[in-house]
């Protein structure tokens, strides 16, 4: 076994030990998850392949870890590294690392990479894991420091709900030479979500763009974590305009399953990366009508405490709750085992699990003296901390009350995964007066839609017929993905989904021409 393969064995043995030793609570607020080596190989194969052949290397990784892309560095191309460097925050694993690379050429320094000097001898390779830290685990004092940095060195003002990652691809530029290549493995999050704006826009106008390759989101790549990757390797020149980009998906970065080239001019007006490369035309960047022009979306309803709130008609029976204080609210899709929801004479939904909200807006002193079974509840609340909870706190002395959610026809699954169906999300039609929780978007007729419901009784049903039958790519290219296929869509993206695939499903004199105007 060569010294080098050695290296590795020793490295992967200390990985798993300094994992087992750290709660994978703590590992997650720090973004700590190793690299798998197979995946090392082929990021530092592609990325070390965009540089000259005769180039020596100067190599740097500020996520360091144990070091599994220096690692496969020394395995793969050892005679052309000039120079090699890292940063790792974290002693637990700093200190190790120290041990496994001495005598290498490794200048490993145990130290946060963000506030780092910037020296004088650059880097023109750079490859990096870096921390999957998320917005809220920042301090606001950390905040304006990253944006600080991040302008000195791009330009680019980051948004405040970024993720460490972020800050640390767009800090790095500094520390590249001119033609120098960058390679990152990070959360695919950024390519659809607002606050990934700033990346995109630094990565189609401050380097050149060379390849965006994401996994498949049912194919995890790490042991530990469900996120969805993807691999961003850019050079640090500005981009042609002629220039295109190697878009790809699934398979290995090496192998990709989809492969096509997206021009940078096209790349600009495409407001979701996750498109590509399925879809390398004009039709992701807008529909020219949309879900949106029909319908007002909005989330089902967050109660703060659904266990508490939410209740099943033997908890009223058995505090002799009084029933005109509570209304009928779907439960979790899960539990519907048709997509089309009947109802009893009295608008209750006629489905197997029966739950009710409480639905009171009287001061605590009305409740005690009308409806004292009521206020005992609602102290038993108070005694397990209810009312400390964050949003029932947020309102006030009437903890208890809910925001106003009237019932409403059309509903849509707000997450799911593709799995035993074309599609993660069902729409929903709903006859009963049930009102939804925060599982559901709740899709309201806009007036000139309303008036048509009212004088054609049959539209409602070809209405939510055509939303079914959605191409489940028109869904999903609108959502966002995260690791293991788990799919998601906010109001917004689902209003963003084109509502000609519905138009032709139904008569043209159903919709009148200002509708689609």
């Amino acid at each position: 076994m060569s010294k080098s393969a050695e290296r590795e064995s020793e490295r992967l043995k200390s990985q798993s030990r300094l994992d087992s030793e750290k709660e994978l609570v703590d590992r997650n607020k720090l973004g700590q998850f190793a690299t798998p080596p197979e995946l090392a190989d082929s990021i530092v194969e592609y990325a070390a392949s965009q540089l000259p052949k005769s180039a020596s290397i100067r190599f740097l990784d500020p996520g360091f870890g144990t070091g599994s892309f220096f690692s496969s560095l020394l395995r793969t191309i050892p005679k052309r590294i000039e120079h090699a460097a890292g940063f790792e925050i974290d002693p637990h694993y700093g200190d190790e690392a120290q041990l496994i690379w001495r005598g290498t050429q490794l200048n490993l320094e145990i130290a946060d990479f963000t506030t780092a000097e910037v020296p004088r001898s650059k880097f023109n390779l750079i490859v990096s894991n870096p921390p999957y830290v998320r917005h809220h685990h920042l301090s606001q004092a950390q905040k304006s420091h990253l944006k600080a940095t991040t302008i000195a060195a791009t330009g680019v003002q980051m948004s405040g709900l970024a993720g460490l990652y972020g800050y640390f691809m767009l800090i790095s530029r500094a520390w590249m030479t001119n033609g120098g290549i960058g390679a990152w493995l990070i959360p695919s999050e950024f390519m659809d979500v607002n606050y990934g704006d700033a990346i995109k826009r630094f990565l189609i106008e401050n380097v050149t763009l060379l390849s965006v390759h994401r996994f498949d989101p049912a194919e995890v790549q790490f042991d530990d974590a469900l996120v969805s990757s993807a691999v961003v390797v850019f050079r640090n020149d500005l981009p042609s305009p002629s220039h295109t980009v190697r878009f790809s998906f699934g398979g290995t970065l090496n192998k990709p399953r989809l492969s096509s080239p997206v021009p940078v001019s096209l790349l600009k007006t495409v407001r979701k990366w996750t498109s590509l490369p399925q879809s390398v035309d004009a039709d992701r960047t807008g529909a020219a009508h949309t879900i949106g022009d029909l319908f007002t979306i909005k989330r089902g309803l967050a109660t703060g405490c659904n266990e508490f709130f939410i209740v099943n008609p033997e908890v009223i029976e058995h505090y002799s709750l009084p029933r005109e204080l509570f209304v009928p609210i779907l439960p979790s899709p899960r539990f519907l085992a048709s997509d089309e929801i009947e109802a009893d004479p009295n608008g209750n939904p006629l489905i197997e699990r029966k739950l009710f909200l409480m639905d009171c807006r009287l001061p605590e002193s009305e409740i005690k003296s009308r409806y004292p079974s009521l206020w005992r509840y609602l102290q038993s609340g108070i005694e397990h901390g209810v009312n400390d909870r964050y949003l029932c706190k947020e309102r006030g002395p009437l903890w208890y009350s809910q925001d106003r959610r009237l019932p409403c026809p059309f509903l849509c699954t707000y997450m799911g995964r593709t799995v035993r169906r074309d599609t993660a999300f069902r729409f929903i039609l709903n006859n009963s007066n049930a009102i939804a929780a925060n599982v559901y978007l709740m899709l309201y007729p806009k007036p000139i839609l309303a008036g048509l419901l009212e004088s054609d009784s049959s539209l409602k049903r070809k209405i939510w017929q055509a939303l079914s039958r959605l191409a489940p790519e028109s869904l999903l290219g609108e959502g966002r993905v995260y690791g293991g296929g788990l799919h998601k869509i906010e109001p917004k993206e689902l209003a963003n989904v084109s509502i000609d695939a519905i138009a032709k499903h139904l008569p043209k004199r159903s919709f009148p021409k200002q509708l689609f105007d």
